[in-house]
């Protein structure tokens, strides 16, 4: 199938895809007071059965993971997170587990990401331990998690290419590119979804409370970047989404001063919109404005920075 048609089901059907996740699930007496001392978000407030994004800080404030957090009873919980982090998750949260009734398992699952406004109805049929609801950035869907799920035939299987610049679209941050040990909640603009600022303490809260109380004034901001020239702008053929046509860390230029703004952290070839990407740039510069990208061995190319999401 082609790309056009995988990314018109991501947008106004349902399309879907294997994503690797790492679970864990924290049971026992000592698992709300616990996790509630360890992340931003209020899990203790949580009825069961909901869900909630959340984030593991360092001491100092940095973020250390982007956690997805379920209820599933009074005292048990299941955390999700980006495949490959799971180990890290697992180690930070053993760290300060001194003298706490509660355990934590690694869970033996997969994730069954559907997208688009036909998502639910269509991925009903799925047998599944758990069934997450997904909104960001505009995008909707459902994520099921199962021994070995399979794409129902009502969903229409998708590429990483295509998943990957409906990512980039909506401006939704992933380890390792966009959020890193370097990475301030606010500057992801993470605050509304993930921290809760009625809660008790937690690790890593003083700099999120500080930030919060200077109107979090932090020297860059995620954008979105869309890049003129043959590939930006307009229709692009079905051949036109790739993987990583802008390499990461390529420097963003403001054109104006020629000093460097930023820096791309993802990118993907748009169906819409051509050529876009994520990156950090200076809060000096405010979008929508003019930038340049400088690649190596070529002209600058440019383009303009937008607020997120890319796709309203």
């Amino acid at each position: 199938m082609s790309s056009a048609d995988q990314y018109g089901a991501l947008r106004h059907g349902a399309g879907g895809r294997l994503v690797p996740r790492d679970v864990l699930e924290l049971s026992g007496p000592d698992a709300v007071s616990y996790l509630q001392g360890q992340c931003s978000q209020d899990v203790e407030s949580m009825a069961v059965g909901t869900a909630a994004d959340a984030l593991l800080l360092s001491p100092q404030g940095k973020l250390e993971a982007l956690l997805r957090v379920q209820r599933l009873g009074d005292d048990r919980y299941l955390i999700d997170v980006a495949g490959g982090w799971g180990e890290a998750v697992r180690a930070r949260l053993e760290r300060f587990k001194l003298r706490v009734k509660a355990d934590l398992a690694e869970v033996s699952l997969q994730c069954l990401s559907v997208r688009g406004p036909d998502a639910e109805q269509a991925a009903a049929q799925v047998v599944c331990s758990y069934r997450v609801p997904f909104s960001w950035g505009g995008v909707t869907g459902v994520d099921v998690f199962a021994p070995s799920p399979v794409v129902p035939p009502a969903v229409t299987p998708c590429d990483v290419e295509t998943w990957e610049a409906l990512r980039v679209e909506a401006g939704i941050p992933a380890m390792g590119r966009e959020l890193d040990d370097r990475t301030i909640a606010a500057e992801a603009d993470l605050l509304e979804r993930c921290v809760s600022f009625t809660k008790g303490c937690y690790t890593g809260q003083e700099l999120v409370a500080r930030l919060d109380a200077r109107g979090n004034k932090v020297a860059r901001h995620l954008a979105g970047l869309v890049v003129e020239g043959p590939e930006g702008g307009g229709e692009a053929s079905d051949d036109a989404v790739g993987a990583e046509p802008i390499p990461p860390g390529t420097p963003v230029v403001d054109p104006a001063t020629g000093q460097e703004v930023g820096a791309v952290t993802s990118s993907a070839r748009s169906p819409g919109l051509g050529l876009v990407a994520l990156g950090y740039l200076h809060r000096r510069l405010s979008p929508p404005a003019p930038v340049e990208l400088v690649l190596p061995g070529s002209a600058p190319r440019r383009a303009e920075a937008r607020p997120l999401p890319l796709v309203t």
